[in-house]
């Protein structure tokens, strides 16, 4: 990433530090100041040459530049200047001391800057820090922070020579042991001595290999695990530590891709995380901010320059905005590096197996006849016991709870259902009869819903059709059928049109195919993909149906990942750019479930939840129908794609015994 210059500042030509230290004390002269010149001036020239209009302003003037600009200039405005007029260095070191001298420690700071700098810019930062402060960083460091993380910062602090790779058959073994059970255990049955032995694997790899090596080690570690480093630190390690851990990995992977993720968080949703934007900006200006911008763009539904436009003002906008230096929202293909980085991501993707964990599980020692008694006492008289209910109903599996209503009717000659639904009310009557249906029931509920009264619920036929499978997809069709007295098929020709309804008919078949990616067809079908690009979007769209609708997940992921080959460009890219509407959506969908269907909930969970008001009905259906199968791994993607927890989100976005029974399934905080 570091072999060709991809900054967006670069030298000025026919640079005279004396002439532009002379132009910013006119801006600043007098009342007021020039604000624009100011901008132009800083952000036209490299850090390098701000630091010669530093001294030039010294001996012009007798005074300091970074003084006056500070006295002449207000809010994040103020903040960003200044920033860009001090040597990154010394940047570093004031953003890694306001992280650990203000309240509270800034633990994402000190990831993000420890993380991602090389040893010349950690020995810079060092030297700094102490000249700067007059204390040393690592002492600071030690003060403030402890336990995993603690030692892990330790370790990134140290400035070594970078050792060379080692060959790949001399990885320890122990990294290959998580195909089936969880890191902590394989490390046990491989012989480790105590707890804790894979924090230490973990922080000795990490931190003691050079990039080259380390990326042959995630590698190997795919082959032979089927599943990724990240999940393997997700499911085992926890708080700032495995926030650490997986900052170091992906900086790994990728240094600018890393960046456009942490930039992203820092926008999205309500307010700005405008320290994080500032440091970003700076520091990647005049190393890749290029790649960022490229792979920000593959990332996201837009381009970086626009989303900064969108979320800042003023005069702290336009210098931003030159530090980004262009829009690639009409971009079409990929720079080279971002398209290797794509492929790449897909193959990832192609080799992980996803080990599946839900949250909720059947209860030991069950007995439904004392859970029946026990609900029926709950509703029984005046008043209703609703955390009896909800500790019953949620602590016990579905086919338990298909047992309870049976021996309800059985052994009191009352329909349980039926007393529920009027003793309980509104959104927690909602979720309890949710969760007391089949899931095949429950489905076929949330696709009538989706589709009568005012107005299609695109985003649920959509969510629904794309994240089941051929099984769950048939048995919703006889459940639908049995209790609507229609075909679910014939529901969606009659509500639905178009392109969009074809695309939900051919889903709602479950007519998917099964088994693993066969290469060579899916060579074929990356071409075929490729070549529609070039064709009518009418012929466009007909060609994508017919791959995406039908062929299995894994063959999908190999098809996504040659697609990049043949057409140097990212399937999710093409999809937002060539097509529009329901058809967009559903399109996409795929491809996000195909990808990571974890991660792809998560995001429809935090849609449903952030800005005002919440899309209740979206939040039961993710909460119930993924309780028993991937609600554990959802939390994980919603921690790590939004930086807040699933639990947290629900916490503030609910109340009373509804979001009780909601924090019951979530089964924890991240």
């Amino acid at each position: 990433w570091f072999q060709v210059f991809r900054g967006t500042i670069t030298d000025a030509p026919d640079f005279d530090p004396s002439v532009d230290a002379e132009t910013l004390y006119n801006a600043m002269k007098g009342i007021g100041s020039d604000k624009e010149a100011i901008l132009d001036l800083v952000t036209g020239r490299s850090n390098a040459q701000r630091q010669e209009i530093v001294k030039a302003y010294k001996s012009s003037y007798g005074k300091d530049l970074i003084d006056d600009l500070k006295y002449e200039l207000t809010g994040k405005f103020e903040r960003l200047i200044v920033s860009l007029m001090r040597p990154q260095a010394y940047h570093d070191a004031k953003e890694i001391h306001d992280a650990l001298k203000g309240a509270g420690t800034d633990e994402k700071c000190l990831i993000e800057v420890l993380a991602s700098r090389n040893n010349q810019q950690i020995h810079a930062l060092v030297a700094a820090y102490k000249d700067a402060y007059g204390s040393d960083l690592e002492e600071d460091i030690i003060g403030d922070t402890s336990g995993h993380f603690k030692k892990m910062l330790i370790v990134l602090l140290q400035v070594t020579n970078a050792p060379k790779p080692v060959p790949i058959d001399l990885i320890p073994s122990h990294l290959a042991l998580t195909v089936t059970v969880p890191l902590v255990q394989a490390l046990y049955d491989a012989g480790e001595a105590q707890w804790g032995t894979e924090e230490s694997i973990f922080i000795m790899l990490l931190g003691n290999r050079s990039v080259t090596h380390l990326r042959m080690v995630f590698d190997k570690y795919q082959e032979i695990a089927e599943k990724a480093i990240e999940d393997s630190i997700k499911s085992e390690l926890s708080g700032d530590f495995e926030r650490l851990m997986l900052a170091i990995v992906q900086c790994i992977r990728s240094v600018p891709m890393y960046f456009a993720k942490r930039l992203y968080k820092s926008m999205k949703g309500l307010g700005t995380q405008d320290n994080t934007l500032i440091r970003i900006m700076i520091c990647r200006s005049e190393i890749d901010m290029l790649d960022i911008r490229e792979c920000f763009r593959m990332g996201y539904e837009k381009s970086l320059y626009n989303m900064i436009k969108e979320d800042t003002s003023g005069d702290y906008k336009r210098t931003l905005l030159a530090l980004c230096g262009g829009d690639d929202d009409l971009a079409g293909e990929f720079f080279p590096e971002a398209a290797q980085l794509a492929y790449k991501m897909w193959e990832i993707s192609s080799m992980t197996k996803v080990q599946l964990r839900p949250t909720i599980r059947p209860a030991s020692e069950f007995d439904p006849a004392d859970d029946a008694q026990n609900l029926r006492k709950a509703m029984k008289g005046f008043g209703t016991d609703e955390d009896t209910i909800i500790n019953i109903v949620v602590n016990r599996s579905n086919e338990q709870r298909q047992e309870i209503k049976q021996v309800f009717k059985s052994l009191l000659g009352r329909d349980l259902m039926k007393d529920l639904k009027s003793e309980l009310s509104k959104n927690l009557e909602r979720l309890i009869i949710g969760l007391m249906l089949t899931p095949a029931e429950f489905d076929a509920k949330m696709m009538r819903k989706a589709i009568e009264g005012a107005g299609t619920d695109e985003h649920a036929l959509i969510e629904i059709l794309v994240t089941r499978t051929n099984e769950q997809i048939h048995a919703m069709n006889a459940a639908y059928k049995h209790a609507y007295k229609k075909s679910l098929e014939e529901a969606i020709q009659s509500d639905t049109s178009g392109r969009f309804c074809q695309i939900l008919t051919a889903l709602v078949q479950g007519a998917r195919e099964d088994g693993p990616a066969d290469l060579d067809r899916a060579l074929v079908d990356a071409q075929e993909l490729a070549n529609a690009c070039n064709e009518d979007s009418d012929e466009m769209e007909i060609k994508f149906m017919s791959i995406l609708c039908t062929r299995s997940f894994p063959h999908l992921r190999k098809v996504f990942q040659e697609f990049v080959r043949c057409s140097n460009k990212d399937i999710e890219q093409i999809i937002k750019k060539e097509m529009s509407g329901d058809l967009k959506q559903a399109m996409y969908g795929i491809v996000c479930s195909v990808k990571n269907q974890p991660n792809y909930l998560a995001n429809r969970l935090y849609k449903a939840m952030k800005g005002i008001g919440t899309d209740d009905r979206a939040l039961i259906r993710i909460m119930v129908s993924r309780s028993e199968i991937d609600l554990f791994n959802i939390r994980k993607e919603f921690k790590e794609t939004h930086d807040c927890s699933l639990h947290e989100f629900i916490q503030g976005d609910t109340s009373g015994d509804y979001r009780k029974t909601l924090l019951m399934l979530c089964g924890g905080e991240d």
